[in-house]
Order: C-alpha cells, then structure tokens, then sequence
C-alpha cells in the first residue's frame, strides 16, 4: 500500500504523508454513503441547507489555519488571505436558490383529473476530484449543492492539497451532517479508476486537466455515471481602442499572474487594438516588473512559488521555444532574486511579437506568462480568440456594452466578462466548451447537473 505525499514548493520539505484507502475501507466508505444518502433525501430542504450553513461557519473558523496551511502545500502568499470569500458567496448563494431551483416542474397545461409534475430527486453518490490550484473554491462548487440536493459525497482530493480534505471533513463532523454523508478519501489513481468503473457511484465532477479528463471518461465507460468535466483552459482577452486603459491594464496584470498565474480562468492571451497597443503594453510591463518573488508565508511577498517544479518547467519551455521563434520578452527575470531554474520560483514574463504558432499562445501555460499581439479590428480579434482547442471565459475591454454582447455572442466560450475576468459568478452556470469540458457547476443549472428527472403522471379518479 503506497503514501500520499505534499511536498511543499516553498522548500522541499514533507508537508503530509498519508497512506492510500484499503479496498476494504472504500468498500465501507460507498456502503455508508449509499445508506446515508437514503436517509438524507428525506431530510426536508430547510433543515439539509441548515447544515450546510454549519458547515460554511465552522469552515470560515479555520481561516486563520488555513491560510498558512494552504500556502506551505500550494504556495500562495498568505497576504492574499486564502479563498473563502468566494467560497461563503458560492454556499450561501446556493442555499438562496434552492426552494426555487430545486421544486417540482409543473407543466404549463394543466389537465383536470391529473397531477402532473416533475421532481428533482438526487442522483445518489457524487465522487469530487478536486484539484490543487483553488482547492477549496472548486470542491465546494459541487459539494455544496449537491448536499443541498439531496446526495452523498465522497471527496478525493488532489495529493498537492491533501489536508484541504481533511478540513473539509472537519468541518462536515462540527456541522453535524450525518455519519457517512461526507467521506474523505485518500486514493491513488489506479484505485480512482477502479472505484470509477466499478459504477458504484453516481456522478463524478473532475477539475484538472484535458488528458485527466479522458482518463475519466475512460475509466468510467459503460457504468453511465454522469460527470461534469472542467479541463483545460487558454482564456484570451480583448482590448479593444475605446477602453479605460489604466482600468484595463489593471485588471489584467492581475487577472495574469494572480496565483502565479495557476488559475483556471486566469488570462493566459491578450490581443489590444492597435490604436492602444503601445501604451498598453508599455503600462502592463512596468506594473508586472512591481511583483514581489519569494516566500509565500512572507507579507511583501506578492507572487509566490508555482505547485510544483515541474509546472514552472512547462512554462520555461514554452517561453524558451516561444523567444526561440522571434518572441520577444520584455521582464528582465534576473531583477527577480528568488527566480531559479529547477525550482518552483519563477518570474513573471510578458511577451510580445508572439503567434499562434507557438505554445505559449495555444497550449495551457498555467503559469506567471502572457502573450500580447496587435490587432486591427474586431474581425481579427474574435478570429484569433476562437483560435484555440479551449473555450471556459473570454474577456473584452472596452466602453461598449453592445459591442462586448455582440462580440461575445460570436466567441467559443463558456462565459464572457466585459472590464472584468477571472472571477466565478454563482448566479451563472460555470461551463466550458470544446477541449475545457462539459457540464456545469452553480446557478439553477448546477442543481440540474446533481439530480435527475422523476415524473408523476396521477389520475385522482377512474
């Protein structure tokens, strides 16, 4: 029976080691869950939201753990002060909207002598594959509302993050949710294949990348679990010549490097309109050149080190082949003292005189580089935008309300941001198109992706 091991990207050192669930313990684990589940889709819908909101607040109560905690697995700078801001608006949100979201469908004809209707009923146990990169934000996206819903989950999270799991199974305990409910599970990927082809459970939702992915579906053919799949992502961004350029500029450093730029709706390609270009590219280096590189558990650090070296060596690669085929870079990385080869730390990059027919411009970075090119219309730009296997968001900045719907509506993507990107809105289904998915998590339309349709055809008499 192998280990789990963190190793923490700050300094190398084992941050946890946990040994990978026996068959005997998943075999307990999905018995308990199916019976909990059982029992729980009778619990009414207040009192069910009622312990999710226990759950939220004994979660927010270990913010100050948290923290610190989150950057030794993971890195990020303890001053941007973890992920629970968004995480309570997501709980909260979907506790808002699930009397709405979740009551019976009644059709619009009515017919006397007959009740008809349509309930949303749980789909049964729900397995989250959660990543590391926010990995309390996109666990909760499906563990929330499916608990609302009326499920069993089963949590299995990513071995850069394992003691997020824990936490979350802490908290669960404190809310008083029922024994067997929520499970935490330590498993290896030959024992996820397993669990996922044994059709033991009913759904799975899966954050990572597209090869991950494919291995879910694969492993899991022929059970017919439904799954919800966000993968891999490229999001460009326009900048169009009526834009509040400071705001732009702004938004987008930001929106680039935030994370070390390990976001899954980070910006990973900007295209500005030529009348601005200059100025554009000018402001965005000399705000760049002001990122702090070192130590996540220090307060002035603003860009820590990337998850795991081998993530910051892909971006090395693909900026390396990128300034190989006439790229040019604009960061002098030696001005960044903690920036070293074989390690995690890396400077952030701003290139120019890119193409799409390098890497960096059509192959996920996830990581502190960004590409900018000209362009001369918004033709060119939506042509260019549409230009990649991934489709999760797409940003446009610009003063035009009705240009960024009517350029939205012709880009590939799950949403589209106008003067604003990387930020999930709860009220709007998180979804992805082409390479990035399918499925969604959130809004009414998340509920939908966690039960399923049960219709009543009743006659009162005969």
């Amino acid at each position: 029976m192998s280990d789990i091991v963190c190793i923490s990207p700050i300094d190398g050192h084992e941050v946890a080691r946990r040994p990978v669930a026996s068959e005997a313990h998943i075999a307990a684990t999905l018995k308990a869950s199916r019976e909990a589940q059982r029992a729980w889709a009778e619990v009414p819908l207040k009192d069910r939201c009622a312990a999710v909101l226990r759950f939220l607040d004994a979660m927010l109560a270990m913010n100050q753990e948290i923290v610190p905690e989150l950057a030794q697995q993971m890195g990020r700078p303890v001053r941007f002060g973890g992920e629970f801001r968004g995480f309570e608006e997501r709980v909260r949100y979907m506790v808002a909207i699930a009397e709405g979201a979740l009551k019976p469908v009644l059709p619009a004809d009515p017919k006397p002598g007959f009740r008809r209707m349509i309930k949303r009923t749980p789909v049964g146990i729900v397995l989250v594959i959660a990543p590391w990169n926010y990995p309390y934000l996109t666990a909760v996206n499906t563990i929330a509302p499916a608990l609302i819903a009326g499920n069993a989950v089963i949590l299995k999270h990513a071995s850069q993050t394992i003691l997020v799991g824990e936490r979350f199974d802490q908290a669960m305990k404190k809310a008083g949710l029922p024994q067997g409910l929520f499970a935490n599970i330590v498993l290896g990927h030959e024992q996820t294949t397993k669990l996922l082809g044994s059709g033991l459970v009913n759904h799975v939702n899966f954050t990572g990348s597209v090869a991950g992915g494919k291995a879910i579906e694969r492993a899991a053919a022929g059970t017919f679990t439904t799954m919800g799949l966000e993968l891999g992502g490229k999001d460009p961004a326009y900048v169009r010549g009526d834009v509040n350029l400071e705001h732009a500029i702004e938004n987008l450093v930001d929106g680039a490097f935030y994370n070390s730029g390990q976001c899954c709706c980070g910006i990973e390609r900007i295209y500005v309109d030529a009348s601005v270009y200059d100025r554009f590219v000018d402001g965005f280096a000399s705000l760049t050149r002001k990122y702090v590189l070192g130590n996540p558990m220090d307060e002035a650090t603003t860009l820590g080190p990337m998850a795991h070296t081998r993530f910051a060596d892909v971006v090395r690669h693909q900026t390396a082949e990128a300034l190989a085929k006439g790229a040019r870079a604009l960061i002098d990385t030696k001005a960044f003292r903690a920036n070293q080869e074989g390690t995690p730390y890396l400077a952030p990059q701003v290139l120019t005189h890119v193409d799409h027919s390098m890497s960096v411009m059509m192959e996920e970075s996830f990581g502190p580089v960004v590409g900018i090119m000209k362009v001369t219309s918004d033709e060119e730009a939506i042509r260019l935008m549409n230009d990649s296997p991934y489709g999760l968001t797409a940003g446009i900045w610009t003063r035009d309300l009705e240009a960024a719907e009517r350029i939205g509506d012709r880009i590939e993507t799950g949403t589209v941001f106008m003067n604003r990107c990387d930020y999930l809105d709860p009220a709007l289904a998180w979804t992805g198109v082409k390479d990035t998915g399918r499925g969604a998590s959130l809004s009414p339309i998340g509920y939908e992706m966690l039960t399923r349709p049960k219709s009543y055809h009743l006659r009162h008499q005969i």
